[in-house]
């Protein structure tokens, strides 16, 4: 079988997603056009021989809208020849991006693609593609449907994670974040946003705030109690399915939780024939994807089950493994997978993670692929796994290895 290579990966860095982030103005296709053309240009690509754009982007209307991956290609410099394919799988379209790409190259149909995504969430609102999870009455009643905010409190309840320990763990990315800024950690991946008239926009990921501290994170109030304990009352919910829970405990809050921003990524995936014929040097090759449906009420813990899976198909084991990149859709989330591979804390999300620098939902699986490559290299260290939860009760990974 033919083996997938990663032979680069950008990303812009991460804007605010509120209408003051500096990337507001910037259109879902536009950010998206401008690293595909990064990439291109880093590579000095000929790209009427890439096969495919795969682009993954989650709030599917509006200028998100009529297949953005398409839309980026004609925006771009890239050749009308190249398609694209826009793809959804929550938050790890993405990485779901990625992995279509690695195994339609090994598979042998087409040489090269460029996997990534984007999401302009300062532009177009979290929710507002409508959701059958949600108001179908049939299928939220059947699936004990919550939202991920009192899910991911429900996974803090059952796994016994106090407020405390969500917001050390919040501060340590906040922490770990500002430590890689300051070394130029991503400087190598880092793709500064620009006008139509070449000035920049944003070079460095604005959600971050540095010297932030427990303590400080201990004075927020839990943001979803009012839905848990109130009207909907998803708390009776929850405890339908997890009926030897006395009460959902609600710890997680706009800290301790990932943050709302707007960015976009891109990586270069090709056969070693393909890296021969243009000169180019793998950086790392894709050893194996996985993903895998889990429990849809407490809903995050997708990251256990699919890296078990991961693990057995690729015949490795958690020890195998260097360094690990686990999505920070919540505190909680990431607390379930050290604990339940008892891993150690400094291999996993050692530059921070989406608590401190931002979920662009779409861009988010791709984007930490990259900086797990980016990370490798630093230490130079060989394999890592990165691993998302998916809404619905899913979850998503991949492992790579360098070369």
């Amino acid at each position: 079988m033919t083996e997938a290579y990663i032979y680069d990966a950008v990303r812009t860095p991460r804007g605010k997603g509120r209408k003051d982030g500096s990337l507001h103005e910037v259109t879902s296709v536009a950010l998206s056009a401008q690293i595909l053309n990064a990439i291109k240009d880093r590579n000095n690509l000929g790209t009427s021989g890439i096969e495919d754009v795969i682009w993954g982007n989650v709030t599917q209307v509006m200028e998100n809208g009529g297949c953005l991956a398409r839309a980026s290609v004609l925006l771009s410099d890239f050749d009308d020849s190249v398609p694209g394919l826009a793809i959804n799988r929550f938050c790890a379209s993405g990485m779901e991006a990625v992995n279509l790409v690695a195994n339609q190259v090994k598979a042998g149909a087409g040489e090269a693609y460029i996997a990534g995504g984007c999401e302009m969430m300062s532009r177009v609102a979290m929710g507002s593609d409508g959701a059958a999870m949600a108001v179908d009455p049939r299928l939220a009643m059947g699936t004990g449907f919550m939202p991920q905010g009192v899910s991911a409190d429900l996974i803090a309840t059952e796994y016994g994670f106090s407020r405390d320990d969500c917001d050390a763990f919040a501060a340590q990315s906040q922490a770990r974040a500002a430590a890689a800024w300051e070394d130029k950690r991503f400087a190598k991946s880092i793709v500064p946003v620009k006008d139509i008239n070449g000035l920049t926009i944003l070079d460095h990921d604005e959600y971050m705030r540095p010297g932030t501290s427990a303590e400080d994170l201990g004075k927020l109030n839990a943001s979803f109690a009012m839905m848990g304990e109130q009207m909907p009352g998803f708390d009776k919910v929850a405890m339908l399915k997890y009926p030897h829970l006395e009460k959902i405990t609600h710890v997680h809050h706009a800290g301790n939780s990932s943050g709302i921003v707007d960015g976009a990524t891109a990586l270069l995936i090709g056969s070693k024939e393909y890296g021969e014929k243009h000169g180019l040097t793998p950086r790392a090759r894709i050893r194996s994807t996985a993903k895998i449906g889990s429990e849809p009420t407490i809903n995050l813990t997708g990251p256990v089950p699919v890296t078990e899976k991961i693990l057995r198909d690729s015949g490795m084991s958690i020890n195998d493994i260097d360094l690990f990149e686990v999505n920070e859709a919540f505190a909680a989330v990431v607390l379930r997978f050290l604990q339940a591979f008892e891993v150690d804390d400094a291999k996993v999300n050692v530059n921070g993670g989406a608590i401190a620098m931002g979920h662009p939902l779409g861009a988010t699986g791709a984007m930490i692929i990259g900086t797990l490559l980016d990370e490798l290299e630093r230490q130079d260290k060989e394999v890592g796994l990165a691993t998302l939860c998916v809404a619905a009760g899913m979850g998503a990974a991949t492992i790579i290895e360098r070369v």
